[in-house]
C-alpha cells in the first residue's frame, strides 16, 4: 500500500542527514507501532509518508502515487495527527461542516461514537478546550474520515490515564479491514495491546519488521528472578520481581509482548533479533 523507497533527507542544506537511503513497505490493514529513538527520523519519516516534506532523494508511493504531487486522490485518502497542533476557536460542528467535504468517507455518526470514548460530545467550542480535549476531539474527526491511511504521531502525550485507557478502546472500535494506522510513540505501554505489527527504525534503517504474532512465535517475554533464565536471555531489563527477560520461544509458549523490553533489545543487539527472524540481504 505505501513504499518509502531509498529516501535521504535533511532539514538544511549541508546539515547531516536525519535519514539516508531509507526504504520500508506497509501492507493494507492493521495498526503498526513505529518505534525508534529520540532524533532516529520517525516524525521527520511521518511527514515525509504524508507528503508535507519533500524528500532529498528517493521517493514515498501511496497507491502507486508518488505523495509528493499532493494530488487529491491522494490528500482525501490519508490523515496525519501529529504530535502538536492547534484548532480554531470555532465550535467543532462548525469545524466539521468546514473540514469534512475534503473526506468523502467522512461519518459523523463515526465521529459522534468516537468521542463518546473519550467521555466527550460534539456540542463544543474548540477555543475552550484543554490540549488533552483538543486531541481527543482531533483524534476522533481523523478516525471518522475513514481514510484507507491514518498516521498519528505520539497520540497519547497529553492524554491523563483515564484517557490513555479510552485511546486504545477508540482504536480498536475504529479498526477495519481496509483501514491502516501508524502510530509513532515513545510511550509504548500506552499501545502495546493494541498493534498488530512492529517497526523499529535506527541509524536509517528498519531494524525489525514484524507482526506481533511472528515475535511472539520467536520471542518468549516473562518476569523472573531465575539466574540461569536470566544467563540465557537475550536481554534483561531490572524489575520488581527480578527481571524482565526476553529469551528464545523455543517450546512454543505463549507470552505477552513487552514492546519495552523488545525494543531495548533490538537496539542492544540488533545482531541476535535479526538472526532470531532469520533476517538476510533480501528481507529489508
Amino acid at each position: 500500500m505505501l513504499q518509502v523507497k531509498n529516501v535521504s533527507f535533511s532539514y538544511r542544506r549541508g546539515k547531516k542527514e536525519v535519514l539516508h537511503d531509507f526504504s520500508l513497505s506497509l501492507g493494507k490493514g492493521g495498526v503498526y507501532g513505529l518505534l525508534g529513538r529520540n532524533g532516529a527520523g520517525k516524525s521527520t519519516l511521518l511527514y515525509l509518508m504524508s507528503g508535507l516534506l519533500i524528500p532529498k532523494k528517493g521517493e514515498v508511493i501511496y497507491h502507486n502515487v508518488n505523495v509528493r504531487l499532493r494530488q487529491p486522490v491522494t490528500l482525501r485518502d490519508m490523515f496525519l495527527v501529529p504530535e502538536e497542533f492547534d484548532l480554531p476557536p470555532i465550535s467543532l460542528l462548525s469545524y466539521v461542516e468546514l473540514n469534512s467535504p475534503f473526506y468523502p468517507r467522512f461519518s459523523k455518526e463515526d465521529m459522534v461514537k468516537y468521542l463518546h470514548y473519550f467521555e466527550m460530545d460534539q456540542d463544543v467550542n474548540l477555543g475552550a478546550l484543554s490540549m488533552g480535549q483538543k486531541k481527543k476531539v482531533f483524534m476522533s474527526f481523523a478516525l471518522a474520515t475513514n481514510t484507507s491511511l491514518l498516521i498519528m504521531d505520539e497520540p497519547t502525550n497529553g492524554l491523563d490515564i483515564p484517557g490513555k485507557s479510552q485511546f486504545r478502546k477508540f482504536i480498536a472500535s475504529g479498526m477495519t479491514d481496509d483501514k491502516t494506522i501508524i502510530i509513532s510513540t515513545h510511550q509504548v505501554r500506552d499501545i502495546d495491546r493494541i498493534l498488530d505489527h512492529v517497526l523499529i527504525m535506527d541509524n536509517s534503517q528498519v531494524l525489525l519488521d514484524e507482526s506481533i504474532g511472528d515475535i511472539c512465535n520467536k520471542l518468549l517475554f516473562v518476569e523472573s528472578d531465575n539466574r540461569n533464565l536470566a544467563n540465557n536471555a537475550l536481554f534483561t531489563l531490572p524489575s520488581v520481581q527480578g527481571n524482565y527477560l526476553l529469551l528464545p520461544n523455543t517450546d512454543g509458549e505463549e507470552s505477552e509482548i513487552n514492546l519495552e523490553l523488545l525494543f531495548g533489545a533490538t537496539l542492544a543487539e540488533p545482531e541476535k533479533i535479526k538472526r532470531m527472524f532469520h533476517y538476510n540481504e533480501n528481507k529489508q
